[in-house]
């Protein structure tokens, strides 16, 4: 089996406050065997000289929509499902060039899509799938326009394909099954209204809490778990109140949501760069006014929720919920998170909090033995300079997957 010798380092584990030199990480096929302070022996391993950049776990993102290549998401409508992987495999290479060895989409993406990336098939990271994101009748997964009165054909409706609509608890049920059928690793339901969705008011209740619960169940009676769309404090404590192990977006939170989600032991994704990219550029990929004003509700909002799930002790994933052409922006949330926290807290949500988010605590997210050798060799410090992450990967001397290069200027 073929073996790596990495030297000359200095290692970022997320677990530390910073890097630490005098390291040396062994990678063996496609996981870590060994991580040293002092020389490792292995003969037959080719030595890669680090030149003293840091090296550190892959990121996390843990809310992306690798299907919606559009920011305008109406114009789906027109795009056939070979139109959409095909674009969706320049985005996974995308996400994969800018240190993202996982991301877990929300909505939209499916077996097929995780087969070819886990098989190398289509370069890209790892994908944690929802299958369809499941919403009720005029709700945030309601992708039909008020002239249409039956549902649209998902096999030649790109934006069909990635929803699916459910009324009761019983149809939710039944949906949930089939996504779990289907591979899917969490199910995705909507509780609450959304931005990119032209008739749902942010505020409105969606689902019932004996939908929400239908869901719940069926997710862990197969060992998966649910996560929810939810801004506001009331749809939150519906959620989670049920047993939602994960919030999505949860801009308008307040104290006492946030406290019972502690008290659950919930997980919030927050995903602020969405909606500065969207008031800054949306409207030119066509979004509508409508959609824009419901952006401009909850922007404001993103930064306050950090430092309310920080005071309760929430622990909160890196997410980044870019539509289409918005999709470059995705590190620039590391900068916009910023102004609250630490680049040692922020790269944590992106690592390790991350892991936690996808249950795969020990294999992704940290450099030990036994982890999947998902790695990056950076530039500089990140904990000094969270600017090494921008500008596409420019600032990545290297970008490994499951023990294999996806990029290496490294000797």
């Amino acid at each position: 089996m073929t073996q790596l010798l990495f030297k000359n380092l200095e290692l970022l584990d997320p677990r530390w406050d910073g890097p630490r030199g005098g390291y040396e990480v062994l990678v063996e096929g496609e996981t870590i065997r060994e991580v040293s302070a002092k020389p490792i022996k292995a003969p037959k391993a080719a030595a890669i000289d680090c030149g003293r950049k840091v090296l550190m776990p892959g990121l996390i993102d843990s809310h992306v929509h690798v299907f919606l290549s559009e920011v305008y998401i109406r114009r789906l409508e027109e795009i056939p499902l070979t139109l959409m992987t095909a674009r969706s495999a320049d985005i996974c290479r995308g996400m994969l060039d800018r240190g993202f060895t996982t991301v877990r989409d929300t909505g939209g993406a499916d077996w097929g899509m995780k087969i070819a990336l886990d098989s190398g098939l289509i370069p890209g990271p790892r994908l944690f799938i929802a299958g369809r994101a499941i919403g009720p009748t005029s709700g945030h997964s309601d992708s039909r326009r008020r002239t249409d009165t039956g549902a649209a054909c998902k096999c030649c409706n790109a934006m069909a394909y990635c929803m699916e609509i459910a009324d009761g608890a019983d149809a939710v049920r039944k949906a949930a099954r089939e996504q779990i059928r289907l591979g899917a690793d969490q199910i995705k339901i909507m509780v609450s209204g959304g931005v990119a969705s032209p008739y749902d008011p942010l505020d409105s209740k969606q689902y019932s809490l004996a939908e929400i619960a239908a869901a719940v169940e069926e997710a862990e009676a197969f060992g998966k778990y649910a996560q929810a769309h939810a801004y506001t404090p009331e749809a939150i404590q519906r959620a989670v109140g049920q047993g939602v192990r994960t919030i999505e977006h949860g801009n308008l939170i307040d104290e006492p949501s946030a406290k019972l989600m502690r008290k659950k032991g919930a997980y919030m994704v927050a995903n602020l760069v969405a909606y500065y990219a969207m008031k800054e550029r949306a409207r030119e990929f066509g979004m509508s006014a409508d959609m824009l004003a419901k952006n401009d509700m909850v922007i404001d909002g993103g930064l306050k929720s950090l430092e309310i799930c920080k005071r309760a002790g929430v622990k909160v994933g890196y997410g980044s919920d870019l539509l289409g052409q918005l999709m470059v922006d995705q590190s620039r949330e590391f900068l916009l998170r910023s102004e609250v926290l630490s680049p040692i807290e922020i790269i944590r949500q992106a690592t390790l909090v991350g892991a936690e988010i996808t249950r795969t605590e020990g294999k992704l997210g940290v450099v030990e033995p036994g982890a999947f050798a998902d790695l990056l060799v950076v530039d500089g410090n990140p904990v000094k300079n969270l600017g090494l992450f921008q500008e596409q990967g420019k600032h990545l001397s290297a970008i490994m997957k499951g023990g294999k290069f996806h990029k290496n200027r490294l000797t």
